[in-house]
This record gives C-alpha cells, sequence and structure tokens, in this order.
C-alpha cells in the first residue's frame, strides 16, 4: 500500500512537471498535438499506478520522450507555417460576409444546431447578427458582428473612460501578495495605510482587491464580521 503510494505520488509530481513544461492552457485551447500528447501522458502513467510490478521508468521516459517530442514540434510550428498548417491545420470561414457556408460546415461536420449553440456562447442569438464567423484550430470559434448590430464603444461616443488598470487581489485570506501589489503599482506602506484607516488587521481580511487608481474594496472574513 506504501508503496503504490509513493509511486503514485512520484507518477503525479511527474505530469505536473510535464505539464507546466508544455505551457498554461485549457483543454478547451489544445491544438491537436497537445491534446494527443495530453491523452497519451495519462495513459501511460496509469499503467505504473495500477501495476506495482511495473518500473516507474516505464512511465517516467516515456513522459519524457512525449514532452521532448511536444517542446520540438512547438518551436517547429514556431518556425514553419507550413508545418504549424500540417499539424493544426487551418481556420475555416463558417459564415463569410453574412452568408453561411455549408462546404465548409459539412466539412467540419458541423450541425446547424452546432453553429447556433456556438453563436449563442458568444452572446449572438441571431445568425442574420453576424459579419464573420471562424472556427479557429483550437475548435473554438470567432465571431465577427455586422456593424450595424455591434454595441457602441466609448471611443465612438467621444467618452473618456478613466484607466483604472487592472484589478488585483491584494490579500487573499489573511495572506498579501506582493506580485498583485506590483501590477496595480502600490508599495505594502500604501496596504498598511489603508488597512491602519479602516481599522482591519491582514489576517482579518478574506479578499481584498486594488486597482492603479487606488480604488479598494475589502470583504471581512465571517468570523470578524
Amino acid at each position: 500500500m506504501t508503496i503504490s503510494f509513493i509511486r503514485t505520488l512520484l507518477l503525479y509530481i511527474v505530469i505536473i512537471a510535464a505539464v507546466r513544461l508544455m505551457g498554461k492552457r485549457q483543454i478547451s485551447e489544445l491544438q491537436t498535438s497537445e491534446l494527443v500528447v495530453t491523452l497519451l501522458i495519462s495513459d501511460i502513467a496509469a499503467i505504473p499506478m495500477q501495476d506495482t510490478g511495473q518500473p516507474l521508468a516505464s512511465g517516467f521516459i516515456p513522459i519524457a520522450v512525449l514532452v521532448m517530442c511536444e517542446i520540438v514540434i512547438s518551436a517547429l510550428m514556431l518556425k514553419s507555417t507550413k508545418f504549424r498548417r500540417l499539424i493544426c491545420g487551418r481556420p475555416l470561414i463558417v459564415i463569410n460576409d453574412g452568408k453561411v457556408n455549408q462546404k465548409e460546415m459539412r466539412r467540419l461536420r458541423m450541425s446547424t444546431e452546432d453553429l447556433s449553440e456556438q453563436l449563442r456562447q458568444k452572446n449572438v442569438f441571431s445568425i442574420e447578427d453576424v459579419a464573420y464567423a471562424i472556427i479557429e484550430t483550437n475548435g473554438k470559434m470567432s465571431v465577427i458582428k455586422k456593424p450595424d448590430k455591434e454595441q457602441p464603444t466609448a471611443g465612438m461616443l467621444g467618452v473618456a473612460l478613466p484607466d483604472t488598470g487592472i484589478e488585483t487581489v491584494v490579500i487573499s485570506d489573511g495572506v498579501i501578495s506582493d506580485f498583485s501589489l506590483q501590477l496595480c503599482n502600490k508599495t505594502r506602506d500604501w496596504l498598511d495605510g489603508v488597512l491602519r484607516g479602516k481599522n482591519i488587521k491582514a489576517e482579518d481580511v478574506f479578499i481584498m482587491t486594488a486597482n492603479r487608481k487606488g480604488d479598494f474594496n475589502i470583504i471581512k472574513k465571517d468570523d470578524q464580521q
């Protein structure tokens, strides 16, 4: 039992390291080669986890080889557009200038229900509102609405909006994040001043967010409210 636990823990660490080397992507954003490697790694790791008679090297070595292959393939795709197109394919336009491209839909084996579903996920509820819809190489859809169907932006209306920068979580469950403070151009002294002004200690804060302008929001822990 102890051996199985240790083997599983080691393989878990190796898989995390492998995924970190391949980069951060959600499953829906994986390219073809990345998805294949991810599936193969899960299958390979399961064998030495279940069979303690198998040496751990039978899991480590194939995983390392797959990660190296993925890194090499990624580098080649950066260098060669043709190679990238061979591995990942190319984006396909399913709605072109407001017209549904039935040929491309048949090629993708995409039904009208699939098209409508993906448009709804983009907050588009009528095909007539779409100028272009493109299926990217990772399977996700990009949508460009017709100009008269787009919502007006502040720039179009001539309204100048203040740039408050990114809002970051500077305190999470009592723990201060120096990285988040740097993102919003704030210092520990600024944070200490805000907390003193509110008569709150950092360990009493559940969430505190802030932005570059200096706006902040503090939510205390339940047992402190």
